[in-house]
């Protein structure tokens, strides 16, 4: 079989969630599989292995467990994206738009050293708006983001396209058609 197949099949889609019309990608199936989940860590790790990769930035809250994982094989620290407020030390925050309104992103304001080498992970990429802002956030720390990495691509949304605008290298293992 083949990666992409592999992968596919280890992910459950959930249809009309959260709203009707959305076909939800739960990669929580992924995780509980044992092989699947090595194999997304070993796709997501591979290459950047032997590269100076200096933090691992995993956004809330799936970015933290595959995040997590990319740290530990690339002997990376690891920096967690979290919502406002969550976050114990002081922080520094960036606000972004959301469908209805604006959200927040925070991490601690020690979290990088300015030209540290960074890689932000998270499980899907849609239409980029939480993404763009943990990267822009990143930046605005000095932190050089080299990649950012998704298991899912939703490529009709737009948000990798919109990355790499920002010129950032985006690589994703699988792609689903629709949102």
């Amino acid at each position: 079989m083949t990666l992409p197949f592999d992968l596919k099949a280890a992910i459950r889609t959930i249809p009309d969630y959260p709203k009707p019309g959305v076909m939800f990608r739960d990669i929580t199936t992924l995780l509980g599989d044992a092989r699947a989940f090595r194999r997304t860590v070993d796709e997501l790790v591979q290459p950047y292995a032997g590269l100076k990769v200096d933090k691992i930035a995993g956004i809330e809250a799936r970015g933290f467990i595959l995040g997590g994982a990319v740290a530990h094989q690339l002997s990376a620290g690891f920096v967690p994206m979290r919502k406002k407020g969550k976050l114990p030390h002081k922080a520094v925050s960036i606000a972004y738009s959301l469908e209805y309104g604006l959200d927040h992103m925070e991490m601690h304001e020690d979290a990088v050293a300015p030209g540290e080498k960074v890689i932000l992970v998270d499980d899907l990429i849609a239409t980029g708006g939480t993404a763009a802002a943990a990267v822009a956030l990143l930046r605005q720390m000095g932190a050089e983001v080299t990649s950012c990495v998704f298991v899912v691509d939703l490529p009709e949304l737009g948000g990798a396209a919109k990355l790499r605008a920002m010129d950032v290298e985006v690589r994703t293992l699988v792609s689903f058609e629709g949102h």
